[in-house]
């Protein structure tokens, strides 16, 4: 069988594809490689291989990958530009070194429908990957997994609106009309791309007679409907139970509100670079739908609300 390698497999998005595969594959047939290995013993338990490796440690990513025929590769976790598609690159010719057959990058949903190009800063890094990927000699191929915005991301839309101590009002640079974004909970696009690793694995190993449709391709996955911000912070509001609005203020305004560090990576504040996000959303990049995401599961994708209500009744 071939070998499924994830990384980074801890984070988010990590996690729920890594606990979806071992369900839909043998731990065995897994490779999961994390900067913190030991977040990944339960999976080591199971019989999958564990392995350290560190997009800011390029030492170890050079046999990182060996022995994977098939790789999930998660994007780093930063707005930066530079140095972010400068780390992809590392892991993506890491990948190749090492006889990767097929790259899965997880790249996000910004640019419309399968747009080459976007106004949000932080979709930057992902369209450079995306063309790299598209350039790597034979045999290597790739498949592109926009994932949707997460549902459970609202905060950094939203000024860090907090379910557990909610305000008044969102002071951010939009104001709220739309289009909006198609939301999409977390772990459905991970058990989505899980499915569609396990389908790519299934027809290399000759298990399904159907071929793989999106080789060297792009599968944009998003939520079942668009919502305009303000309808998103009008349901934020019904989940805690009290009203909120929308105060639309300036870039600058916005940039010099208190981000607590949220918006700074690297001790660079890229809050500025940031606010493009909401442009993006003004221009209706992230409000494409597509019914992919539902065929992949198999069944309608979970309501907005629904999710929310969720993570309210967790205290998240």
């Amino acid at each position: 069988m071939a070998k499924i390698g994830v990384f980074p497999a801890a984070g988010g998005l990590g996690f729920s594809i890594v606990n979806h595969l071992l369900r839909l594959v043998p731990p065995s047939q897994l490779i999961l490689i994390a900067r913190d290995p030991g977040s990944l013993a339960l999976a080591e338990q199971k019989g999958a291989v564990v392995r350290y490796a560190d997009y800011d440690d390029a030492a170890p990513l050079a046999h990182a990958f060996d022995g994977v025929d098939i790789l999930m590769l998660i994007s780093y976790a930063s707005f930066e530009m530079e140095h972010r598609v400068n780390a992809h690159r590392i892991a993506i010719d890491a990948a190749c070194q090492s006889g990767v057959q097929h790259i899965f990058y997880s790249s996000l949903a910004f640019a419309g429908e399968f747009g080459e190009t976007s106004v949000a800063h932080v979709m930057g890094a992902h369209l450079a990957t995306e063309k790299y990927l598209a350039q790597l000699p034979e045999p290597t191929t790739y498949t592109i997994v926009r994932e949707g915005l997460y549902s459970e991301s609202f905060p950094i839309y939203t000024a860090w609106f907090d379910l557990k101590a909610p305000t008044d009002e969102i002071t951010i640079p939009h104001d709220g009309s739309g289009p909006g974004v198609s939301w999409a909970k977390r772990d459905e696009l991970g058990e989505a791309t899980a499915k569609l690793i396990v389908s790519y694995a299934n027809v290399e190993s000759g298990n399904v007679p159907a071929e793989f449709p999106y080789i060297n391709k792009t599968v944009l996955l998003t939520g079942p409907r668009a919502f305009s911000l303000q309808e998103t912070v009008d349901i934020l509001g019904k989940v805690v139970g009290r009203p909120v609005r929308i105060r639309p203020i300036s870039v600058d305004e916005y940039v010099k509100l208190p981000h607590e560090g949220k918006l700074t990576h690297h001790g660079v504040d890229l809050s500025r670079e940031w606010a493009t996000a909401w442009d993006a959303i003004r221009l209706g990049e992230t409000a494409v739908v597509t019914p992919t995401l539902w065929e992949i599961l198999g069944r309608e994708p979970e309501d907005y609300e629904t999710t929310l209500q969720g993570l309210y009744e967790l205290g998240v």
